[in-house]
């Protein structure tokens, strides 16, 4: 998640074109009418896939200088190991290049074969860290639990109504570049063909919260859902706020909603006794440092919130 505009500079180049994605090229597009009861449950996402993830993040960082930061070598790192899982899974992957900070970014799309082209849900997460450390909850989580999703879509052969695409941003920490370019370069049409947008930015903090984005009605109640179904209250999310990449879509009209943990606001008494963990402290003390490592995850949290990610897209796709 990118600093509040008070506490961080920004200097983002001219965008530049690599690869322009406008709406996913689907065949065999099917109604909801056609599917009445069609749709499986969505499965449980394996906690130990996710942190394995998570551990090759953190191999990469490891061998690149301790980040993964946005132009450095462990962002296009990154990357190339979630494109080639994605790849290998039957994905159709485009890469977007920009340029922010004089240096050039990325973004990785990736669009599940059927459903209706007309009708897009969309899940995605920031890929890159700070330069000051590695980037494990902040925003490995997100993008391990998403890439996670993407991967149990395949294993089970997934085809809902309508199409599922799956995104990993470049640049947020400079400003949601990545994601805003994305937006900009749908155009009008594109962005109208997108039922919903899911943004997931911290999601294993290790003294955790448990927030729901209230943009959208339909999305904030279906993770709600999840979550009574489990017996655990949340809370609406305020601290990120217009400061992931949620906003360059709720900006352009499109619904959103997602899920956070919490960064570095601390945690109240009656958060505590509602959630545990402990009170007077950030959710994340580690936020946008060098300990955020894969010692700075919260397993139950990170295991609810990536099964929570999977009982949206089933649903809000069907």
């Amino acid at each position: 998640m990118k600093l509040p505009l008070s506490g961080r500079s920004l200097t983002a180049g001219a965008v530049a074109v690599a690869t322009l994605m406008t709406g996913g090229s689907v065949a065999g597009a099917a109604s909801a009418s056609e599917h009445p009861a069609a749709v499986a449950a969505a499965p449980d996402i394996p906690i130990a896939n996710v942190k394995a993830h998570l551990t090759q993040l953190q191999s990469i960082a490891t061998a690149n200088g301790g980040n993964r930061a946005h132009g450095r070598p462990g962002y296009q790192a990154s990357l190339n190991y979630v494109k080639a899982k994605l790849d290998a899974a039957g994905f159709t992957t485009t890469v977007q290049s920009f340029t922010a900070s004089g240096r050039t970014g990325y973004n990785l799309i990736a669009d599940w074969p059927g459903g209706d082209a007309n009708r897009v849900v969309m899940a995605g997460s920031h890929l890159d860290s700070v330069s000051s450390g590695p980037g494990i909850n902040d925003n490995g989580s997100g993008s391990a639990a998403v890439l996670e999703t993407a991967l149990a879509v395949a294993r089970s052969g997934h085809q809902p109504a309508k199409h599922l695409r799956f995104a990993w941003w470049g640049a947020e920490e400079l400003g949601l570049v990545g994601s805003r370019y994305y937006v900009n370069s749908l155009g009008s049409a594109g962005r109208a063909k997108i039922s919903g947008y899911l943004n997931f930015d911290m999601i294993g903090s290790p003294n955790p919260g448990y927030f729901v984005y209230d943009d959208d009605p339909t999305i904030e109640k279906t993770f709600k859902d999840y979550y009574a179904g489990l017996g655990v209250s949340t809370e609406i999310e305020t601290e990120g706020d217009g400061r992931s990449d949620h906003a360059p879509f709720k900006n352009a009209g499109v619904p959103v909603g997602g899920l956070f943990s919490g960064a570095d606001y601390r945690k109240t008494s009656a958060q505590a006794a509602k959630w545990g963990g402990t009170a007077g402290q950030p959710f994340d003390r580690c936020y946008h440092s060098s300990c955020d490592t894969t010692a700075n995850i919260n397993d139950t949290a990170l295991n609810r919130n990536s099964d929570a990610i999977a009982y949206a897209m089933w649903e809000l796709s069907r």
